[in-house]
Parts: structure tokens; sequence; C-alpha cells
């Protein structure tokens, strides 16, 4: 620890972090340059004093691909591929070629039969969200994204073949009112499941499969009927994967409605770990990241939280250690490899929010969530994203007997309207949805490009904020709502490109560790932006003026603060009881 606290006199009296003994660790985490920098030796000091067996059972925990579970069976690549075309919306599905589409069935076809070589079996939740995509093409997608002629080639030829070897359920989802098919087949129309659980999901695909939506109740009903998946728990009913999947991706592509969000983000509040702890603090932010990570640029929030903990603005971060679709960077990954511990329950980071010298905490959804967890196998089987992907987002798993504020990241068009709707659900003080890179919650500091994809800008936020007591509102308080394009020149920015990492887990954390060591480049100054512009487009206090905002976070950086709550989280998240 010599070679991280030596250099700079302000970091001497940050208490080492204690090293387990007897732990293997691999050489690969330690080899530097014989001639190194002060950035080489703090990333060094900082993976000496990782407790890294949590990580052998990891192929290569450097590389975010590498966080997947290695017993989740895999989906098969050519049926996978068709659902990134045809399990989308009603403007973005790209209807299969003939080519395609008979490779697709005859794909299915052998599968089925057992007769499928050199490739993965497709899945129960591959054929129910596949089939439940054509369904609904068929009947409410608009003319250009309904099914193509090799579409209707391909099944007008391997349904005949189809129909005698799929279980009743696939019947089901692919001609629900034996209405489609050329082939007759009542199996569709009477089909009811086993059990009442089951025929409730099915009453509710009835109207999904139509083009319909659902109520708030008999979302969190589903829910709360099928979920955990594969529990032993005997208050759970087993329903079969091909139906549940073929509900979530049939949602996402009917576009839910403000009801059914809800009925999703709210399904497990105080079910699982009871009601949520609330911590003795004055201010907490919720930080909701996309679950699946970065794949190309650095990710800043982990940094964020350590710099923002420094001036009393507590940050709450939740997230995975691997999600599907990306399957990219995440503060999980980042904490795991660095030696914090990642199994912190509520009251656990309860605990970590109101430690003087920390401020900031980490909650996994495996803790706090496992019926939803439980489902990330499905999820890289079903492919494109649920409504799950949305609502996780704005979470609480920890209350504040302060003000609260939840902050989300968002890329399509349309969901940062319903992102806020559910913060407003919540009742928080404030709320913020940004459209920072890669759909994440990181603004840049880069100039945007005259070849940019239309809609949104990068860097656009939106969200309320409190204004003051108001005994004339409805929960005693007035919010004023706003929109706002961030331009990091206004503020005395150089335009910078964004530092690639490219899944790489050590790349980012290099990045984020040498950026609070006051290391100047693209890093710090994203790290400085996120956490001042955040403070101040929150209402928070200190941060009403931008520039000031700004001062503030680079400070918390610049006086070596930020770095030792960082080191601060790793230590004392293992010991918190």
């Amino acid at each position: 620890m010599k070679a991280l606290f030596n250099p700079e006199p302000i970091l001497s009296s940050v208490p080492p972090l204690r090293i387990k003994t007897g732990v293997f660790t691999p050489k690969a985490f330690l080899h530097f340059p014989v001639s190194q920098t002060k950035r080489s030796r703090l990333i060094k000091a900082v993976y000496n004093s990782a407790a890294v067996d949590d990580l052998l059972d990891i192929r290569n925990p450097a590389v975010s691909t590498s966080y997947r579970n290695p017993k989740l069976p895999k989906p098969n690549q050519t049926v996978l591929d068709a659902q990134t075309k045809v399990c989308t919306g009603p403007t973005q599905t790209k209807p299969l070629n003939a080519e395609q589409a008979f490779k697709v069935l005859d794909t299915i076809l052998k599968s089925v039969k057992g007769e499928l070589n050199g490739e993965e079996e497709v899945s129960k939740a591959q054929l129910g969200a596949f089939f439940a995509a054509m369904t609904i093409r068929a009947n409410a997608f608009p003319e250009p994204t309904q099914w193509s002629e090799g579409e209707r080639k391909a099944m007008t030829y391997y349904w005949p073949y189809l129909v005698r070897v799929l279980p009743p359920d696939i019947i089901f989802l692919a001609d629900p009112e034996q209405s489609i098919m050329r082939v007759s087949s009542s199996i569709g129309p009477r089909f009811v499941g086993n059990g009442t659980s089951e025929m409730r999901l099915v009453g509710a695909l009835r109207e999904v499969l139509a083009g319909g939506h659902l109520g708030y109740e008999e979302v969190q009903g589903v829910l709360r009927d099928v979920l955990p998946i594969g529990s032993k728990d005997e208050n759970t009913a087993a329903v079969s994967e091909s139906l549940l999947s073929a509900f979530l991706i049939g949602q996402r592509m009917n576009r839910e409605t403000d009801r059914e969000l809800k009925g999703f983000c709210l399904a497990f509040d105080d079910d699982e770990n009871g009601t949520a702890p609330v911590a003795d603090i004055r201010s907490l932010t919720h930080y909701g990241e996309p679950y699946d990570g970065n794949t190309r640029y650095f990710r800043s929030t982990l940094f964020v939280a350590a710099v923002r903990s420094c001036y009393g603005e507590s940050c709450l971060l939740h997230g995975v250690d691997w999600m599907p679709p990306k399957g990219g960077i995440t503060e999980e990954q980042m904490l795991k490899f660095m030696g914090a511990n990642t199994h912190l329950t509520p009251m656990q980071a309860k605990k970590l929010l109101e430690d003087e010298d920390v401020g900031f905490a980490y909650i996994s959804q495996r803790e706090a969530q496992p019926s939803l967890y439980s489902l990330i196998g499905m999820r890289e089987h079903i492919k494109k994203r649920p409504p799950l992907a949305t609502t996780e987002k704005v979470q609480q798993f920890v209350r504040a007997k302060g003000k609260e504020a939840i902050v989300a990241g968002f890329y399509h068009g349309g969901y940062e309207e319903s992102l806020l709707m559910l913060m407003r659900r919540r009742g928080v003080h404030s709320g913020l949805v940004v459209k920072g890179e890669e759909g994440a919650l990181s603004m840049t500091t880069r100039s945007r490009s005259p070849n940019a994809s239309k809609g949104l800008p990068v860097n656009y936020c939106s969200g309320f904020r409190l204004l003051n007591v108001d005994p004339q509102a409805a929960d005693g308080v007035s919010r004023e709502s706003f929109n706002f394009v961030v331009n990091a020149k206004d503020y005395g920015f150089e335009p910078t490109d964004t530092p690639r990492t490219d899944r790489s887990v050590t790349k980012n954390m290099e990045l984020g560790l040498a950026a609070l060591r006051g290391e100047r480049g693209p890093a710090y100054d994203r790290i400085a932006l996120n956490a001042g512009m955040v403070d101040h487009l929150l209402g928070c206090n200190g941060a009403e003026d931008i520039p000031s905002a700004l001062d503030r976070a680079r400070e918390a950086i610049d006086s070596g603060k930020a770095l030792k709550r960082l080191l601060g989280y790793i230590n004392k998240s293992n010991k918190v009881l």
C-alpha cells in the first residue's frame, strides 16, 4: 500500500485495506511495466487490496462477458438472430426474407424433433418469444412490419410439420384463436394451461397476443404468481417458460402503458426483503443505470457516487453482475474486482450510507429482488429488452429521512416520460433522466457529430425538482419540470473523445481510479461534469449555479477525498454487519 499513499501526503491518513492472507492472486492482476507511473502504482495497489477469492471461478475477470454464469444454457444463435429482427416494436421490426424464414423454421423443427446437430437446441423461452412475436405482428402491427411474403411461404410449408411436434403451449402462442395458420388446429382456442397461475397467465396472453394491454393488477398478479422461476417455494407455481417469455416480450412489443409499467415496477415492493430500511441521512440519490452495462465507453457512475458523497449527497447504486443483451461493464463487476462485498443486504447498505466516511453503497438485484434476478437466463433467450429493463432502474431499496431523488439513463425516445412517471409514482422530491452515451447516465464532453442519429441528442436531460413546501400541493411540496441539453463546452470543458473501454473492466477501473487520483483528462472531466450537473439539476444545496457545482466536484477529487471514500467503501463493505 506504500505505493498508493506515499507519493501524496494528503492521502497518508487513509487507513490501509486489509489483504486476505492465503489467497492466490493471479499474476495478470498485478503485472505492470518496470517504469511505473503514479497511475499504474495506484491501480496495482488497489488490485493488491482485492479479496479475489470470489473471482477465481471467473475465466477472465478483466472482461465483462466473463461474468456470465457458465451454468446458464446458451440460446440457439440462428433463432436468436431472427428474434433480433422480429421481437421488437411496430416500427423497428424487420421482417425476415424467405431464406431467413425457411432457415429459422427448419432449425426449430429439427430442434423439437431432436435432430439438430452442431447447434444449441432452441429453448422453450426462444420458442415462446419467437412465435408470440409472429402472432402479434400478424394481429396488430402495421402492414410494413407484418409478415413478409417470405415468412408466409415458409410458415405455409413448415406449419403442417410443426403442428404435429410442437407442445400445446407453443401451438397456442402461434395461433391462439385458430385464425392465422392455414392448417386447422383447435388447440389454440381451447388451451387454458395447467394450474391456476398458468391459467391466469394464459388469460393475460390472449389479450397481449391480440395487441391489447393489461391493467396494473393483472401485471402484478401474474408476476407475483410465477416468480421466481425455478423456485422450490410451494407458494410459487411452476409455469411454462414459453408462456412467460411470450408475456415479457409481448408487452414490450405492444409498447407498455403507464399502468403496465407501474405493475412491473412495483410488483415486488416490500415482498422479498420487507419494508425498505430508512437511512438517517439528509439526502439520497438512487442511481438507475441500465443493468446490461457499457460495451464501448467509460462508465463513470461509481466514481461520481464517490465524489458526491464527499459533500453529503449520499448515493445508492444498484444493478447486477451480468445482464443481457449487451453483457457490458457494470458497477458490480468493478466493485467485485476491487474486492468490495457485492452481496450487501439493504440493511447493510443503509449502514454504509449513514457512515460519515463512506456515504454511498451498492446493492445487487440478486439480494434485493431475487425474483427478478431469476429471469436473467430467460432474458438472454428473449434477446430484446423486456419491460423490466425500464422499471428496474426506478427502485428504492433503501429510503432516507431527508430528501430523495432518482436518476436514470435512457436511450429510446418516449421512455424518458415513462421513467419520470415512475419516479413521480415513487414520491421522490426530484427526478432526472439522462440520455448519456450508450443509453447510460454518463454525459459526455464530446462535441456532437453532424452525423448524429435522429431524435433526442446525447446529454439531453429532463426531470423535475423540489421548489419549496407548498400546503396546496397534493404531497405538500411544489416542483418544477425542466428539459435541458448539456453542452460541456459552455462550462469550460474542452471537447474530447470519450475513452473507449470495449468491455474491459480493468480499463474502466484504471480510468476512474486515475481520475480520482487527480489525473486530468477525459475521464476526470466526465466524472466532474456528471457530479456537478446532477447536483445542479436535482436542486441540491450548494449547487444553485453550475460553475459552483462543478468546482465543488473538482475539489472533492483534487483533495483526495473521493478516492479515500471509494477505498474506504471497499474496506468497510467487507466488515459491515
